[in-house]
């Protein structure tokens, strides 16, 4: 037991106590299994947990285990990207679509974890860069999306997309979601777009408020690199944001290049772990809307 993942790192936002809480009873458990526990400097765990600094967690550890909402989950997914480290999610949050494991189940299935009785599922991975003309790049991973905003209150923000090297459509509106299938049920969804089933290599391109009705949606292959760019007439700046965390900004002459990143995630999963009942879950599906306070006489 333990000897696949002989170092566990615990993450969350310990200064919450309905986070705190599940992540002590976590670091216990795993302590009392043989199992080595880390975590970040500023969780409170009594020993034998060793503290680390976020630059070293990923490196050590042979699994992240990531207590909290979504929000916690691709901050984990950013760190454990790095080293490859595969990731398991305890679900402390609103929606949770990527942590999975209920608090009332996290240590029979941790268990199951440790005794090798669980599934692995990678997750598309984005590249975005912003590229300016002098050749200055910006660029970050997202497992979510990648978001073009305007910056301005009032004023549209008027843009021109490329998708394989060729020309697709000049848009006025609020901005555009570039999202992974894992993404598909956050921004992108709010926005129209479809859910994409997390084991296809596909990428939906959102529009966001378009300013035409005829400006829909688009899910095209992974594979294919997105370019964004302003136009000359456009008034409004814009901004670039991946997974939710500024890029930098969009100026007249830059160009955005999005496509698919070289790494991906990998996410554990008890078993089980079923992708379509979390949709029912959470979106309230198979439920009859017709029937309101029981039936009348």
């Amino acid at each position: 037991m333990g000897k696949e993942f002989s170092t566990v790192a615990l993450l969350g936002r310990f200064e919450e106590p309905r986070v705190a809480e599940p992540m002590a009873a976590l670091a216990t458990h795993l302590c009392a299994a043989g199992v080595n526990v880390i975590a970040l400097r500023d969780a409170v765990l009594a020993p034998p947990v060793q503290t680390v600094d976020e630059s070293e967690m990923a490196g050590r550890a042979d699994l992240v285990i990531a207590v909290g909402g979504d929000g916690t989950m691709l901050y984990a997914a950013g760190l454990a990207r790095v080293e490859a480290v595969p990731l398991l999610g305890i679900n402390r949050g609103r929606l949770g679509f990527l942590a999975d494991v209920t608090p009332d189940e996290m240590l029979h299935s941790l268990d199951q974890v440790l005794a090798g009785e669980y599934s692995r599922e990678t997750r598309l991975l984005l590249s975005a860069c912003i590229v300016s003309p002098d050749g200055t790049e910006k660029a970050a991973a997202a497992l979510n999306d990648v978001v073009l905003q305007r910056r301005e209150t009032g004023r549209m923000v008027d843009f021109e997309t490329r998708i394989a090297g060729r020309y697709v459509n000049t848009h006025s509106g609020d901005g555009l979601i570039v999202s992974t299938p894992t993404g598909s049920t956050a921004y992108a969804l709010s926005c129209g777009g479809p859910i994409i089933e997390p084991g296809l290599d596909a990428v939906v391109v959102v529009p966001v408020c378009p300013h035409t009705l005829s400006d829909r949606p688009i899910v095209i292959p992974a594979r294919y690199r997105i370019e964004v760019r302003l136009l000359p007439s456009s008034v409004a700046r814009a901004e670039v944001t991946v997974d939710g965390h500024m890029l930098g900004d969009l100026n007249g002459e830059d160009a955005l290049f999005i496509g698919e990143s070289d790494s991906r995630i990998t996410l554990i999963h008890p078993p089980g772990y079923d992708y379509f009942e979390i949709l029912r879950s959470k979106l309230h599906w198979g439920r009859d809307s017709r029937v309101r306070g029981g039936a009348r006489g």
